[in-house]
Order: structure tokens, then C-alpha cells, then sequence
């Protein structure tokens, strides 16, 4: 018999909701007690964890929406962040010689605008086996299983893709927007979350109290985590040049030279409107792995803010610092694409960096194949995001004519 019954896609929505609330709750207390009950461990170590998590769990539970499978992803990436700190905590403590390995000397850190071709230039320098990039499984699981474990990997390396496939399975579109493999070099910024000091959060889910907290906060002690971090990498390991990146240094480059002050600074460049294209869909797909939709209007509003502000604070800190001029180097995202073995060898003339043997063959073979995962990537969307009044765009003039990416050629009518 034909039944009237429809069910209310909003009641089942609801009742999704409760229960993985009920399940999953993000709260900053219990996710603690969890992650010391999983180790058998007490101590997270410096810098403490608080108040830094309970702010972002706040925040994901007020204002992210997230959906049940988001929530899940968050409570696991949440929980194990918090676990590996516990174990690091407790390995240092162990290892002493950790504080005592070698200076990160000279380290190379690329930024810039988001889409502008970081990660295939960093990718490309840590081809050179002189170079040192973090790779993803050892930002994942940077403690050894065993002592007798340190320097054989494999099983982490195992370990760290078998949760890549399977967060590819759960969330389908992150591989088309950022596909990442357990021996990719990985960003700083996943570093920093260990800290909850990261822009990695801001990234993934609408949390505007945590964002308004990050903007103001001093993250210092997000890099000298991120040194520690490092010199623990490199522990045992033949000396090497760190390449590192993240697009978000833009926020911490005060403290990243503090921490780090004979740093080297990639600034990667691109047309501003190109930019927006690409972040506002890239914001869509990573904050659908988490929350549900957000209005089209908003993210387009939102994204064009956010980088009128990172443009802005990119001029005023290098106008601000003539002194570190020597340690900037300008890329524009176009010779990326154009000639990659050509903006490496200006690099490693400018800041006087010697070229492994066998380094330019490795790196011409990544060139040629830096489509490897097209086939995985989404087309572009129809959808223009970029519906701003020609006012509030107008605030990209003075990055795109300070270095020159042709902002009035290709700005919309």
C-alpha cells in the first residue's frame, strides 16, 4: 500500500546533528582526558595547549555548522594532534639531545599569495637531495614506534597513507583541490597546529572568534615549536638546507624572523583576481569537507577581504623592513609555469646556495610531470565568484603595481 510518509529531511538533519554531538562533542577538557586515557601520558609539553584549544573548540561548536561526518573528521584530527603532542612531549624529554641538535641554519620559506604556485616551487626544491623539506607522514607521526625504529620509517610511511586513502574516501574533494601522499613535502602550517596557533583551522571551517583570536595573537610560540620540531627531524640526519612553506607566514613574518632571523623569503606572486578565482573555490570544497554550504555571496565577499588584507600586510612589512631586503626573493606565478628550472637557478644564485649533484635531472623530471594529478582535479566552476563592486577590489592596486602582475589588464568590468 502507497504510504504519505516523506521524512523531513530537516528533522533527519537534526536528529544527525544530536547524535554526533552526543558522540563527537569538541570540547577541550575531554578531548584532553581522551588523548592522556589513549597514551597513558600527562604532559603536553611547551607551549601549553590552553587557552588556544578551548577558543577553537568554542568556536567549531558555535559558529562552524558542522555536519555529523565533519564533526567526525574534526574530532579525530583533534584527538590525534593532541595524542602526538603527548608522545613528543614525553620523547624530549627522553632525548635531550633534541635541544641540542644542530641550528637550523639559513632556512628557506616560501610564501605568498594562496593558488600562486608555492607548492609546486617548494616540491621542486625539495627534489634537490641537498635540500630538506618535512615530508607528510613525518609531520603526521614525527615520534619513532620504537627506539630501534628511528631511522627506519617505513611503517609510519604505511601508517600515514593508509589515513590519507581513507580520508580520500570520506571526503572525495580534497584530493581534487590539494592532493597530498604520505611522502609529499607538507606545509609549516600543519606543524603549527600542534600548537593550535594555525591558520590550517581557519582554512577548513568558519570560525570567525578563533579567527578574530589568531589575527591578535603573538606566534611566537608557534615557531619556536615549529624550530624544535625541526631540529627533532633532523636528529641523526646528515646536514641539510630546510625548505619550508606556507602561504600564511604573511601573519607571522615579525615572528618568524625572530625565531628564525637569517631566514630566506620565496615570495611567490599572481594576479589578484586569478587569486580569487581559484581561493573562493578552494575555500568551498575545504569548508564542505567539515560544515555544510556557506552563501556563495559571503565567500566571495569574505575571500576578497582576506586577501586585500594579506596583500596589504605583505607591502607594509617589507616597506616597513628596507633592512631585509637582501632576503626577499620575488617569483611571479607565471615564470613558474613558464620556465620552473629557471626561477631555481635565480634562486640558488641570489641566495648563494650551492646545486646537489643530480638535482637539476630530478627536478626537470618533476617539471614534466607537474600534471600528474590533473586527472584528479575538478574542472573550474561555471560560477563566477568574483562579483565584488569595482570599490572594494580596488584595495588590490597597490600590491598588484608594487610588483607588477598586471592588475588593471585583467580586472572585471
Amino acid at each position: 500500500m502507497k504510504t504519505n510518509f516523506e521524512p523531513n529531511r530537516p528533522t533527519w538533519s537534526a536528529l544527525g546533528d544530536a547524535m554526533s554531538r552526543q558522540f563527537w562533542y569538541l570540547d577541550a577538557q575531554h578531548l584532553c582526558e581522551c588523548a592522556r586515557h589513549k597514551t597513558g601520558l600527562k604532559d603536553f609539553g611547551d607551549p601549553d595547549v590552553e587557552p588556544m584549544l578551548s577558543l577553537l573548540t568554542r568556536s567549531l561548536e558555535q559558529e562552524a555548522d558542522l555536519h555529523p561526518l565533519g564533526r567526525f573528521l574534526m574530532r579525530m584530527h583533534l584527538g590525534g594532534l593532541l595524542e602526538t603532542r603527548l608522545r613528543l612531549a614525553e620523547w624530549w624529554r627522553g632525548h635531550p639531545a633534541v635541544a641540542a641538535s644542530a641550528p637550523i641554519q639559513r632556512p628557506i620559506f616560501i610564501t605568498g599569495t594562496p593558488r600562486s604556485g608555492s607548492t609546486f616551487l617548494h616540491e621542486l626544491l625539495a627534489e634537490d637531495p641537498g635540500n630538506r623539506a618535512p615530508r607528510v607522514w613525518e609531520v603526521m607521526s614525527p615520534v619513532p614506534l620504537s627506539t630501534r625504529s628511528i631511522h627506519a620509517p617505513d611503517l609510519r610511511i604505511k601508517k600515514a597513507a593508509a589515513c590519507l586513502w581513507w580520508f580520500r574516501r570520506l571526503a572525495r574533494q580534497a584530493d581534487a583541490v590539494f592532493p597530498m601522499r604520505a611522502c609529499t613535502p607538507h606545509e609549516c602550517v600543519a606543524i603549527h597546529s600542534y600548537t593550535f596557533l594555525s591558520e590550517e583551522f581557519v582554512s577548513t571551517c568558519r570560525i570567525p572568534s578563533y579567527e578574530s583570536f589568531l589575527r591578535q595573537a603573538d606566534l611566537s610560540l608557534a615557531y619556536e615549536f615549529e624550530r624544535r620540531f625541526l631540529q627533532h627531524l633532523q636528529l641523526g640526519q646528515p646536514e641539510r638546507h630546510w625548505v619550508l612553506k606556507s602561504p600564511d607566514h604573511v601573519y607571522g613574518l615579525k615572528e618568524l624572523f625572530k625565531v628564525f632571523p637569517d631566514a630566506l623569503i620565496i615570495q611567490t606572486h599572481r594576479n589578484p583576481f586569478e587569486v580569487l578565482k581559484s581561493s573562493c573555490h578552494l575555500t568551498e570544497v575545504l569548508h564542505g569537507l567539515y560544515a555544510r554550504p556557506g552563501d556563495h555571496e559571503r565567500i566571495s565577499a569574505r575571500e576578497a577581504g582576506v586577501l586585500a588584507e594579506v596583500l596589504d600586510r605583505f607591502v607594509d612589512f617589507r616597506d616597513a623592513h628596507p633592512e631585509l631586503a637582501g632576503r626577499f626573493m620575488d617569483v611571479r606565478y607565471q615564470e613558474i609555469v613558464s620556465d620552473p628550472l629557471a626561477v631555481v637557478r635565480r634562486i640558488y644564485e641570489q641566495f648563494e646556495i650551492p646545486l646537489a649533484d643530480g638535482a637539476r635531472e630530478r627536478m626537470q623530471h618533476l617539471a614534466n610531470q607537474r600534471s600528474r594529478y590533473d586527472h584528479r582535479r575538478a574542472p573550474a566552476r561555471p560560477r563566477d565568484f568574483v562579483k565584488q563592486p569595482h570599490a572594494d577590489l580596488s584595495r588590490f592596486e597597490r600590491y598588484s603595481t608594487r610588483f607588477d602582475v598586471g592588475w588593471r589588464q585583467t580586472q572585471p568590468q
